[in-house]
């Protein structure tokens, strides 16, 4: 069975395999948010991390400790007049060249769990073999005549600055200085606690001091390069987790947008099925309720047909108004575009809605402008949208209430309709919901007649098309205030006429 995703052909099959990918990426992000709440704990965690981290400071500082090596035996043949540190200096360059060769092997190697653990390893023993070779400068000892104070400061700045070396250049290796200086130390206390000289035992103990303090020097660099690791790592996992959460809000926005527009061309496409059988309802129940073929025998179903035929008028109403808003979200409401008076169809809508202000005793006052100039535009929607804030106007407002309506300038150079009732008015709160598709407000529920809830969300619509403006205003107990606005760019202004002028005589051309 195939888990693609399905087309917009087939909304309304679910796609089961949708479910069980959002449990697996729900529990990848949970996963995701408890390590980085609470952690793992341990520098465990980036062992391969560091390592490459050391082999690649390794690589780049490969240069240092052999001009060191060089520049130390220079200085102790010069005082010692002795070639014995010619042949230490051999085997310092040798381990250091091993522990080199070691670290380029690694370093083409694709570095895992077990082979992290075994380079780490190989790594530290070759350390400890140059803690070796730097045990014998610690142990070494000039002839009698020539064991001075220059010769034990020589030993321990070479023994003290060797330990910042390999220090600094390791401390991204767990416990290697530490390891490296364990025999020089070992080759340092020996003599001082046998010989009780008290150079050897300030030697050792300031070689003691200064491993101490370049240990806890190494460490916090370690620890701070574990922290900024684990910076990166939660960084890179909260990219992630935002990719996810990304790409499951554009499926999820997709897959909307995309049943939505399905919902909207379906309903588009059923306006003749539903319409059809509707009129037929609506035809032949009125044809019962008025007796044109003759009397019903029974009162009763002269009752029934005009229920029938209301409650048919009821739902067309409304399969209207859901086509019409289907239509316009479907992209398929066209508008048929023509001059037209904004005055002249005000007039009109009133005199249609006049016969239902007059049932309640609602009176409708007017102020228009003077003269306004034709404007271009739907003339059926327009006229739509005065009938549905009308009709809501004398909905809403109570018996021998008054409805006031305005036509005329706005301040940017557009046209405006506005209908005023004193009607109960709308919570601020509320607004929002009234505005939106199928919503009514709490108060027009309760004292008002019954509504699809879709008159104007269709009024937005349509003076959207139209690129006008629809404002609601309301206080409560106080009445509500409906104004919908064209824009100044559908106002057709007329240009003046042109004056007569007198014609321009034609300039006689004299030739020489």
């Amino acid at each position: 069975m195939s888990k693609s995703a399905s087309t917009s052909t087939d909304k309304n099959i679910v796609d089961r395999s949708k479910a069980h990918r959002n449990k697996a990426v729900a529990k990848a992000v949970k996963t995701t948010r408890e390590r980085l709440q609470y952690g793992q704990g341990g520098s465990n965690t980036f062992d391969r991390d560091m390592l490459e981290m050391h082999i690649s400071t390794a690589l780049h500082g490969a240069t240092i400790m052999p001009l060191f090596i060089i520049l130390v035996t220079g200085l102790g043949v010069y005082l010692t007049r002795e070639a014995n540190l010619v042949a230490w200096a051999i085997c310092a360059l040798g381990i250091h060249a091993v522990a080199l060769m070691a670290v380029k092997r690694a370093d083409k190697q694709e570095l895992t769990a077990i082979t992290t653990t075994r380079w780490h390893n190989i790594l530290l023993a070759i350390q400890i073999g140059t803690g070796c070779i730097w045990a014998y400068v610690a142990a070494y000892s000039a002839p009698p005549p020539l064991e001075n104070a220059y010769f034990l400061f020589f030993k321990g700045a070479t023994l003290l600055i060797a330990l910042a070396i390999i220090s600094m250049s390791n401390f991204m290796l767990p416990r290697a200085a530490m390891m490296t200086f364990l025999p020089v130390l070992t080759a340092l206390i020996i003599p001082a606690a046998t010989s009780r000289s008290i150079t050897d035992i300030i030697l050792a103990a300031m070689f003691v001091v200064a491993m101490l303090f370049f240990h806890y020097l190494t460490e916090r660099l370690a620890q701070s390069s574990i922290k900024l690791l684990s910076f990166q790592s939660e960084k890179d996992d909260l990219i992630a987790e935002l990719e996810v959460a990304k790409s499951m809000s554009d499926e999820a926005r997709r897959r909307a947008e995309e049943a939505n527009l399905a919902k909207s061309r379906f309903l588009a496409s059923m306006s003749h099925e539903l319409r059809t059988p509707l009129n037929a309802i609506l035809g032949f129940s009125e044809v019962m309720a008025t007796e044109v073929l003759g009397p019903l025998n029974n009162p009763l179903y002269k009752e029934y047909s005009s229920d029938i035929h209301r409650s048919g008028k009821h739902l067309l109403d409304l399969i209207n108004e859901i086509l019409d808003l289907s239509r316009i979200e479907a992209g398929r409401y066209d508008l048929h575009e023509e001059t037209m008076s904004l005055l002249d169809l005000a007039e009109d809508c009133v005199g249609m809605i006049q016969l239902r202000a007059r049932a309640k005793n609602i009176s409708i006052a007017q102020q228009f402008e003077s003269s306004l100039p034709l404007v271009w535009a739907d003339e059926k929607a327009i006229r739509q949208v005065i009938l549905n804030l009308m009709s809501n106007a004398v909905k809403f407002t109570p018996q021998g209430g008054e409805i006031m309506i305005k036509v005329g300038w706005t301040a940017g150079g557009g046209q405006y309709i506005s209908i005023k009732d004193n009607g109960p008015g709308i919570p601020e709160e509320e607004i929002p919901v009234v505005l939106s598709a199928f919503g009514q407000g709490s108060i027009a529920i309760k004292s008002a007649e019954q509504g699809t809830g879709l008159g104007l969300p269709i009024v937005q619509a349509i003076l959207a098309k139209h690129d006008g403006q629809f404002i609601l205003k309301s206080k409560l107990r106080e009445g509500t205030e409906a104004i919908a606005i064209l824009p100044a760019k559908r106002v057709l202004q007329s240009l003046p006429a042109i004056e007569d002028t007198q014609a321009i005589q034609p300039r006689k051309r004299s030739f020489a």
